[in-house]
């Protein structure tokens, strides 16, 4: 028997972000329910958010962020020999949304499948996506986190509905001779799977606030500090700190926490809302467009959500 042996490491090429046109204000959603912008940016962060539109599916946002992705890495679509797609709110689990998007870019047989973490998603692809690259098994892989949470959100429920939105992020992750992605730290608390859950077909998603909050602002500073250590990054060298962006209060209590005093902290949910898996590649996609972040530095990604599952690990930025 043998074995394949892939690259000494692996890395990102290129992100790619893709968010739909329709945007949703505080001051809309006042117009249907108890709420108001001073009460959602005093409790979540979130001036604003987008919504897709019935005739744009999750698979389309994926896509988009895909081909983007994908157009700015300098592959072909023939490179690419692995897609994995992290998503928790496809509207059908059949078929799988991997072998679609890769379709749809001109992708030819990859080896293609989804990842369901929830929020921590893209962190758990990318992971795979590395583990796959170094072992041989892949060389070239598209990684996409896709949501349209607006499918599976009560708009009459102001606990959830003025926090979730859609979108989509992409990354290529490519061989290299030095290492670009770190050690994944890594796990769950499935004792607190119920905080966040939908729990038939029939049902919208629910979410125990409170219970959310506090375990994501004592739990996982320590996870994220776990990954610089696998890296051999102190938090001090970081250029950016990337966590989900579920809550902007959340995001700032775990950056003070981490101590990366000289990093970027990423606050793509202000004008984004909570995109679940597309969190994290569409807030480094957008503050790599906006020259927010350096070419080769290094970036802190963190994600958590449902499940409750999280991920964290360094990478180098592309």
């Amino acid at each position: 028997m043998r074995i394949t042996q892939g690259a000494p490491g692996a890395r990102i090429l290129a992100f790619g972000h893709y968010q739909p046109a329709n945007v949703v204000t505080n001051d809309d959603l006042a117009k249907t329910m108890d709420t108001n912008d001073e009460w959602i940016q005093s409790r979540v962060g979130i001036k604003e958010r987008r919504v897709a539109g019935p005739e744009e599916s999750e698979i389309d946002l994926a896509v988009q962020a895909g081909g983007k992705a994908l157009a700015a890495s300098g592959l072909a679509a023939s490179d690419i020999d692995l897609v994995i797609v992290a998503s928790c709110t496809l509207e059908a689990q059949i078929p799988n949304a991997a072998g679609r998007v890769a379709h749809r870019l001109g992708i030819q047989a990859p080896g293609a499948y989804d990842v369901n973490a929830a929020c921590a998603g893209f962190c758990y692809a990318l992971s795979t996506a590395s583990d796959a690259v170094r072992a041989g098994s892949a060389k070239n892989v598209l990684v996409v986190g896709t949501e349209k949470l607006s499918q599976w959100v009560d708009w009459t429920d102001r606990s959830t509905a003025v926090i979730f939105a859609d979108g989509a992020g992409a990354a290529v992750v490519a061989p290299s001779e030095t290492p670009g992605i770190g050690p994944v730290a890594w796990g769950s608390a499935g004792d607190k799977a119920e905080a966040i859950q939908v729990k038939d077909r029939d049902s919208f998603l629910f979410q125990e606030g409170q219970t959310v909050f506090r375990w994501a602002t004592t739990a996982l500073h320590p996870i994220a500090k776990l990954a610089c250590d696998r890296a051999g990054v102190d938090p001090t060298e970081l250029a950016a700190f990337v966590p989900h962006q579920a809550n902007l209060r959340i995001v700032e209590a775990i950056a003070r926490k981490l101590g990366a005093d000289n990093a970027v902290i990423a606050r793509d949910i202000v004008l984004a809302g909570n995109t679940s898996a597309a969190s994290i590649p569409m807030a480094l996609s957008r503050m790599i467009e906006h020259g927010e972040v350096p070419s080769g530095g290094l970036a802190l990604l963190l994600g958590f959500g449902a499940g409750l599952t999280y991920a964290s690990q360094v990478i180098e930025l592309p």
